[in-house]
């Protein structure tokens, strides 16, 4: 009864929550933000809502939790009485690491990665890989695909289908603790669980 109780108050949070992030998205949207399809952008995504209409995020693209997004920057506004404002344009296919910073005037990508923690203070060219503050090209694209498919070849594998975080079992999780004492795993098929509807995040329409 009482596990019942519970999966039924965890569906009707998934659902409200995935209405406030869709009303969100449509909000952002009207004031003149541009975000593509199958877009990843949390709810803890911070964007610059006052000049998001400078913001332009192309289709495919990733956030990870409690980024920032500015179009504005009014730090010298007291000293000048100015404030600078910027485009921010990310292309297609471009994947920004958890608690990244982007700043106003700034292009990413396209199918470029910013690794955690990063703050994009100048533009970063298609193809790559970019870490630090600032961020800077670590390797190319290519390059660091190429690293996680040999890994891939040697590493613990699971299935998404089997180890999806929501229905986990206590007997896999505890697979999966034991697999990543040696060395780090990978989920398998996770992504096309996205691109059928099936995945876990939520994504633009």
């Amino acid at each position: 009864m009482i596990g019942g109780l519970w999966n039924l108050g965890s569906a009707v949070k998934s659902y409200i929550e995935r209405v406030r992030l869709e009303h969100r998205w449509a909000r952002l949207r009207e004031l003149g933000m541009h975000i593509g399809k199958d877009v990843l952008l949390p709810s803890s995504t911070k964007v610059d809502v006052s000049h998001c209409f400078l913001i332009s995020i192309g289709d495919h693209c990733g956030f990870g939790e409690d980024c920032l997004i500015l179009a504005h920057d009014a730090q010298m506004d007291e000293f000048l009485d100015a404030a600078r404002v910027g485009r921010v344009v990310i292309h297609p296919s471009s994947h920004i690491g958890a608690r990244c910073v982007v700043m106003p005037g700034v292009e990413i990508g396209p199918r470029t990665i910013v690794g955690s923690s990063s703050v994009v203070a100048k533009s970063l060219p298609p193809d790559s890989v970019c870490v630090g503050s600032p961020a800077k090209v670590i390797c190319s694209l290519d390059q660091y695909l190429d690293k996680h498919r040999a890994r891939l070849a040697a590493a613990r594998t699971f299935p998404y289908e089997d180890y999806d975080v929501r229905s986990i079992t206590a007997e896999r999780r505890a697979e999966l603790i034991a697999a990543v004492e040696q060395q780090d795993a990978y989920i398998l098929n996770g992504r096309s669980a996205e691109l059928r509807g099936e995945g876990g995040s939520a994504r633009t329409p």
